[in-house]
């Protein structure tokens, strides 16, 4: 079962990282969006013409990694669950840490409107700046978190 399983995985990587070379190459060598089709209106400043292309491959990568993380852990969790409950419950501590961090991001961040000329979108708003705040300070405290770690771990094989 597992031979098999890692021979998909594997044939699905290869899949990904050719489709991924591909539109790679179209974006780098596709050439300039034509004048009708711009959306850059400074006429010096590039803009490729498989931009939106790369853009929504990107969306999907995203959106596999999320979705094959969520259900690994879900997978993960309730393995555990029927083996042993109570270190199925200490794994969700660490679930629960980081929506912690994220409800006091969410609480820390501004939603004061931004001043930007000649910008007339719709996200310049109260909850949208939230949400970008909440995850930026989100990614800050998790990045310094993970440096933090890699030195105490790194701290204490020396004493071992």
């Amino acid at each position: 079962m597992k031979v098999r399983i890692q021979k998909v995985s594997s044939a699905v990587l290869y899949v990904m990282l050719a489709i991924t070379i591909v539109v790679l190459v179209m974006f780098y060598a596709g050439g300039e969006a034509p004048d009708n089709q711009r959306v850059i209106a400074d006429a010096t400043m590039s803009q490729p013409t498989y931009t939106d292309t790369l853009i929504y491959w990107i969306y999907v990568l995203l959106g596999t990694t999320i979705l094959v993380t969520v259900i690994g852990a879900i997978y993960q969790f309730v393995s555990a669950l029927i083996d042993s409950p109570v270190q199925a419950l200490k794994s969700l501590i660490g679930i629960i840490l980081l929506v912690v961090v994220m409800v006091i991001s969410w609480n820390v961040g501004s939603g004061d409107p931004l001043n930007m000329p000649a910008y007339d979108g719709a996200e310049n708003v109260y909850k949208w700046l939230k949400l970008t705040d909440m995850f930026l300070y989100t990614i800050y405290t998790l990045m310094v978190v993970l440096i933090l770690l890699m030195f105490g771990f790194g701290i204490s094989k020396k004493f071992k």
